[in-house]
């Protein structure tokens, strides 16, 4: 296993290229193309013993849009260093949907989900629009708490595929519609609006309330609620960016499972780092780069806990690469990251997948996306 991570790591060190350009002497800002260090934390690192062979505990991180690249980006701009270091288990994910080679986020979440190739655009069905029940709902029936949690609208693809079954990806009503048909413990992101500014005139929040959820828009009062059902509904559509965020995903993260952990027989998170995937579409160097330093503080709230908890697996991959990202130049002293582009849209590319804790070896190699749904599935004993 140990060969199997160090060949990850050697394939990302092979996307930085030491800079022949004289970043110091730039006179023009030019943040698109070229990243410069704003943020330094500390990482720690973990030690990955359990208890057991399974897990009680699933957090699957979803980071959208991430490829090898993007990853060596966040860990050049912390001055070489990222939580993802502390993951001694890795491997790769085969992408391809059922109708393309190149998969959208509809798709890429509903094998990831599900176990289920589907075609682009398509929501927690198969290729036949046939419903399938994702691990999150299989939890819930299990008894196990859930939960989801995205800085994008939470009825957008990638959260969306976790619990809706819809034949299309911009059929947002009636996403939002399908929360009201679960027993999800909590879930937190924007999309405020698909719930209260609909053409069928239902308030969702009031009956979200009606079946005992509190139903909350500001991190802040997240952070500051104990224990229940929460909604946490953070904006009309989809969060800022990181900058703009005051650190929404790593304290919703954190406190998502401190919720959920609450039940003891387990639970299943789904966390999405959304806008990797958005910086990626933009060809912008730093809003990539900002948003995996920011998915990276995230996976740092799951390792602290899983590290203490020893009963919980996490699992960090992206449901395909965006931009066809590259790194040109950079400088990790200095936090330096200096991008390319080969495209706006998605790329066919494997992309990473990392584990920790138990079960963690059941994620090395090459993978197709399906086989990590069924794995976790196999793991948490719903199939």
């Amino acid at each position: 296993m140990k060969k199997i991570a160090t060949f990850i790591l050697s394939i990302i060190m092979a996307c930085s290229v030491h800079a022949q350009e004289n970043y110091k002497t730039l006179t023009k800002e030019d943040s698109v193309k070229v990243y410069r260090g704003t943020i330094n934390y500390e990482v720690k690192k973990y030690e990955d013993s359990f208890k057991n062979k399974k897990p009680k505990n699933i957090i699957l991180m979803i980071g959208d849009g991430m490829g090898t690249a993007q990853v060596f980006a966040g860990l050049t701009a912390n001055g070489g260093h990222l939580f993802l270091e502390n993951f001694k288990h890795a491997g790769f994910s085969k992408t391809q949907s059922a109708s393309n080679y190149i998969t959208d986020s509809a798709a890429g979440g509903t094998a990831l989900s599900s176990g289920y190739k589907t075609y682009n655009g398509a929501i927690g069905v198969d290729a036949d629009t046939v419903s399938h029940p994702t691990i999150l709902e299989l939890a819930e029936e299990d008894g196990l708490s859930t939960g989801l949690v995205s800085t994008s609208a939470i009825t957008h693809a990638t959260p969306a595929s976790f619990i809706a079954h819809q034949s299309s990806r911009n059929m947002y009503e009636e996403i939002a519609a399908d929360f009201l048909k679960t027993d999800i413990d909590v879930f937190v992101g924007g999309g405020y609006k698909h719930f209260t500014e609909r053409k069928d005139g239902r308030n969702l929040v009031e009956e979200l309330e009606a079946k005992n959820y509190t139903v909350l828009k500001d991190i802040d009062q997240i952070e500051n609620f104990t224990e229940g059902k929460l909604v946490g509904l953070t904006a009309p559509e989809h969060n800022g960016r990181a900058p703009e965020r005051n650190g929404l995903l790593p304290k919703a993260t954190e406190k998502v499972i401190d919720l959920l952990s609450q039940n003891h027989k387990g639970f299943f998170l789904m966390v999405e780092g959304s806008q990797i995937d958005w910086g990626g579409h933009q060809n912008n160097t730093t809003y990539i780069t900002e948003e995996m330093l920011d998915f990276d503080q995230s996976i740092g709230k799951a390792l602290e806990f899983a590290a203490n908890n020893k009963e919980t697996l996490i699992i960090v991959t992206a449901d395909h690469e965006t931009g066809g990202f590259a790194i040109n130049g950079g400088d990790i002293e200095n936090k330096i990251v200096e991008g390319g582009f080969a495209t706006g849209h998605h790329t066919a590319v494997m992309v990473p997948v990392f584990a920790f804790g138990p079960g963690a070896v059941n994620f090395t190699g090459i993978l197709d996306n399906t086989e990590i749904a069924n794995r976790m599935m196999k793991l948490l004993d719903l199939k």
